[in-house]
């Protein structure tokens, strides 16, 4: 299985929270990313997004089918979003469009080496793998990548 965390872009400030749209920075963002992606995700990656409006807008730019999941919004917890993606048992590529704090704590969850209180940057992806080495499921970061990078 792998597991792409990506967060959503760049929004603007506002209220109510789930209304918050993409700046047109992060419309950028959200394209630079999702052309990186394209070119990268297996065939039958299933994409799953919270349904506040700047998620929603991030997972388009895939210009894919897509999952919206209330479990997974504003303040999901770790179980949450690790439930939503059916980690470690789901057949090939999940990635999930959220939030921070918990795509944080989702990566410092799954990989030990990676310290509490990690902030995932707007727009960034980041990519676990999960491998099996004698019967036991190891979580491998693969790739952690920002807009700015691209």
């Amino acid at each position: 299985m792998e597991l792409i965390l990506w967060r959503h872009a760049e929004a603007e400030d506002g209220f109510p929270d789930a209304d918050r749209k993409l700046t047109a920075k992060g419309l950028d963002q959200a394209r630079r990313m999702s052309d990186w992606l394209k070119s990268r995700l297996p065939e039958n990656t299933l994409v799953i997004a919270s349904p506040a409006r700047r998620t929603q807008q991030t997972a388009m730019a895939l210009g894919a089918d897509f999952i919206t999941n209330t479990e997974i919004g504003p303040g999901a917890s770790v179980k949450s979003i690790l439930t939503a993606a059916n980690w470690p048992n789901a057949q090939g590529a999940v990635v999930i469009v959220g939030h921070q704090p918990t795509l944080g704590e989702v990566a410092s969850y799954l990989i030990p080496d990676i310290p509490p209180g990690l902030s995932v940057k707007k727009g960034s992806v980041w990519w676990i793998k999960c491998q099996k080495k004698k019967n036991i499921i190891e979580p491998v970061l693969h790739t952690v990548i920002y807009p700015e990078m691209l």
